[in-house]
């Protein structure tokens, strides 16, 4: 068990020691490996009897930061869902790290313990600090005494530049605050994949650009793979190496962010030029019977 705590130490501290503070740091390529960190083959997912999404394959490179775009209504959460295990798909295969989404209990909770995710509430505990909030995974998951606890929120903090705010509540912080609150408590147990849904949902210029930046540099600093689950497309290019656009619950273009922009797809198009009129329709679409 010592040795485990020592590990877990040590990890934390190297990363203290060559990647904090991550504001104003140039930081170095980062090599990726040619094996997708998520894979899905063939998927089709559904709710309620309804096919939500049909027919999706795509691989996220490992080392990534891959964009799910799409409009209102696509299908983007429901693909979150077969990620995190919540939904089984009716058909395909949906990996994890070369490893198939468990179905089991016990295996589903050791997989979710990889997998970081930034909520679009935020899912702060309102009677809580900020620090109590970023410590509950490690107490919860971890058995490491309370000074080396206390160090890692501390750690965790200082990546998101908000270490003055600890003993701060929810009710206290600004909206990109607890935001980035919420992000360092998604890292807590160094998770090789972070999984954002709307990280900009709520906020303003300056706080989405804050949280963008943040997203692309732990990503570099930590070796994530990260997934950028949005509908905001101007804000969530430029940090991208791959994009995924959704509509009509099918994938309509699977490539590079410059290509994405060359793409004569009518979908595309639309959704990129937020046009009222095209194939997307503005009224909920009717989803076929699964």
């Amino acid at each position: 068990m010592k040795a485990q705590r020592f590990a877990h130490c040590s990890r934390h501290s190297a990363f203290a020691k060559h990647h904090l503070p991550l504001f104003g740091q140039s930081l170095p390529a980062l090599n990726r490996s040619s094996a997708p960190a998520v894979l899905l083959d063939n998927v089709r997912l559904v709710r309620g009897g309804r096919t939500i999404v049909d027919d999706i394959s795509l691989r996220v490179p490992a080392g990534s930061i891959t964009a799910v775009l799409g409009p209102s209504g696509c299908g983007k959460s429901t693909l979150l869902s077969a990620l995190t295990g919540e939904l089984q798909p009716a058909r395909g295969r949906v990996e994890v790290f070369g490893q198939a989404v468990p179905q089991t209990s016990k295996a589903l909770l050791e997989m979710r313990k990889r997998l970081g995710v930034l909520l679009q509430g935020n899912g702060l505990l309102t009677d809580l600090t900020a620090g109590e909030n970023i410590a509950l995974p490690l107490r919860t998951h971890t058995d490491l005494p309370p000074p080396v606890l206390d160090k890692l929120v501390d750690m965790k903090l200082h990546a998101v530049g908000l270490l003055a705010a600890r003993d701060l509540y929810p009710r206290e912080l600004s909206g990109g605050m607890a935001r980035r609150v919420a992000l360092a408590r998604a890292l807590a147990l160094d998770p090789p994949l972070m999984i954002y849904d709307e990280p900009l949902t709520g906020l303003d210029p300056i706080a989405s650009g804050v949280i963008m930046s943040l997203i692309a540099r732990l990503n570099r600093a930590l070796g994530l793979t990260s997934i950028v689950v949005s509908h905001h497309v101007h804000e969530t290019l430029p940090i991208c190496d791959h994009v995924v656009v959704l509509a009509n619950g099918r994938v309509m273009f699977n490539g590079s962010p410059e290509a994405l922009q060359h793409s004569d797809e009518p979908l595309v198009r639309q959704f990129l030029n937020g046009a009222p009129d095209g194939p997307i329709a503005f009224d909920s679409p009717v989803r076929k019977q699964a």
